[in-house]
């Protein structure tokens, strides 16, 4: 079969022909349709210092897809040939003290499909039947194959009440503009969104934003509390992962307010910890999604009319996988989707 495998350990991704995935007796082969490029699958095709210290060439990348079951091993119970699924995409043991107390998205033993195992950039890949998530028809297969970063999305926007409040988004891509619209789908009551990309500040618009600073512009997130007539932030949804964005975050939230913290800081970012300490504020760690209460929350808001057709901006044919990857790498982009099944 055709996929497309991280051989070496430089920049770049090979589509090469490789071996039907090997199945287990809990396992499932999936046919897949459609499979999206997540930002750290451009991380990996980069080769960049977190890659080179979270994987081990060679495998094949790739974890959100959408597909159709094909073949399940002997002991496979509930997932059956012909079912239209996605998977979640830790792996967990299900046994160590996080995965027996309901936190299995931090298990102390995960796995993570097409990053520390072989993934769905593929014609087939092999999921456990624990992992599969079968999709009612009304989900269409775009929103199928990005539910895994939409989870990441909804994991930080619900980590706290959002009702009636005023929410901060620093970091307009995929994950801060699908949030966006979790946040105004879920009452919040005014949206702004930081970026210094012209481009996913307009599909962060459409996505529900009150208003939006482009940094690049000079703009500045006072300028938009001025505009709003607010004292500071309920909420903030820190995405980018730039120490300057998440400062700026922590000097324009109300006092005893929350943050639900997803972007990834520089291990030599510097915090004055006293604006933390004094005012109250409340910073939470996200990692993934909770298993397997961010699934039930996603499919209802999908089921309930949330709309995330403006931030998928691109579609390629499998054979076109270089295109995808250089206008991700190019940043010109919302969410970009290779088509698998001809």
């Amino acid at each position: 079969m055709k996929a497309l495998v991280k051989r070496h350990r430089e920049r770049g991704i090979w589509m090469e022909e490789v071996p039907m995935p090997e199945m287990g007796l809990n396992d499932v082969l999936i046919k897949v349709k459609k499979a999206a490029i997540c930002g750290t699958d451009l991380h990996m095709y980069r080769w960049d210092d977190w890659s080179q210290t979270h994987t081990n060439p060679p495998f094949i990348q790739g974890h959100e897809f959408v597909g159709t079951v094909v073949d399940t091993g002997a002991g496979v119970r509930n997932v059956h040939v012909g079912d239209r699924v996605t998977a979640e995409g830790h792996i967990v043991c299900g046994h160590c003290r996080n995965c027996r107390r309901g936190m299995g998205h931090v298990c102390e033993n995960t796995l993570s499909v097409g990053i520390t195992r072989d993934g769905a950039f593929a014609e087939y890949v092999s999921i456990p039947e624990s992992n599969i998530v079968r999709l009612k028809d009304s989900i269409s297969d775009d929103f199928a194959a990005i539910m895994d970063p939409f989870g990441n999305a909804t994991h930080t926007a619900l980590a706290f009440p959002l009702l009636g409040e005023d929410v901060l988004i620093t970091g307009a891509g995929l994950i801060g503009t699908m949030a966006t619209g979790i946040c105004r789908f879920a009452g919040a009551k005014n949206i702004v969104v930081t970026d210094i990309n012209p481009i996913r500040l307009e599909i962060a618009k459409k996505m529900g934003a009150t208003l939006t600073v482009d940094g690049s512009k000079g703009e500045t997130v006072a300028d938009a509390m001025f505009q709003l007539g607010i004292r500071g932030f309920d909420v903030g949804l820190e995405m980018s992962g730039a120490p300057a964005a998440f400062n700026d975050m922590v000097q324009h939230m109300y006092r005893g307010s929350n943050i639900a913290q997803l972007g990834i800081l520089p291990s030599d970012t510097k915090v004055n910890w006293s604006d933390v300490i004094f005012n109250a504020l409340t910073i939470k760690g996200i990692t993934g999604r909770r298993m397997w209460e961010t699934w039930y929350q996603m499919e209802q808001m999908l089921l309930g009319g949330l709309d995330l057709s403006p931030v998928i901006t691109h579609h390629f044919k499998f054979d076109d996988f270089q295109k995808g990857f250089d206008i991700m790498d190019s940043g010109q982009c919302g969410k970009v989707i290779l088509e698998i099944e001809k």
